[in-house]
């Protein structure tokens, strides 16, 4: 039996712990975030000599992995350019935003509730997760 206030009997964080946990991860994130946009606000990645992070994949192979053109992408959406934006990269732009922001708003969510949220694909969502960013990494190398 626990104490009130204290833990749960079977040893798992309170509530208010993970409530603590979440707005605590939250508010980091959130300021990483915002000081990560206003540098790109003020760094133009479309052209050379800015100090970003460059891909490694393409580095290495000098091929486009599925996530390049996501710092152009960035800075176009804060720049109100969608067209850019789906230029740098469309599939990221369709379907990776879309599926982090609900991921996000999921664990904030559950988090804020007092409960814990853990993401996780099937072997299904896994295999469909690898095969969109294979084949749009095919696309996009071949087309040029």
């Amino acid at each position: 039996m626990s104490a009130p206030g204290g833990p749960p009997a079977n040893g798992a964080p309170c509530p208010a712990t993970i409530r603590k946990a979440t707005l605590r991860r939250a508010a980091v994130a959130f300021g990483v975030g915002a000081v990560g946009a206003a540098y790109l606000w003020h760094t133009n990645p479309h052209e050379p000599g800015h100090l970003l992070i460059p891909c490694p994949f393409r580095w290495v192979t000098g091929l486009l992995c599925p996530a390049c053109g996501g710092t152009r992408m960035a800075y176009d959406l804060m720049h109100g350019d969608l067209v850019g934006a789906f230029h740098d990269n469309a599939v990221l732009l369709a379907l990776g935003v879309p599926a982090a922001a609900y991921m996000t708003g999921r664990w904030l969510y559950a988090g804020l509730r007092g409960r814990r949220f853990r993401a996780r694909l099937g072997a299904r969502g896994n295999a469909v997760v690898l095969g969109i960013a294979a084949v749009w990494m095919l696309v996009r190398n071949l087309t040029g």
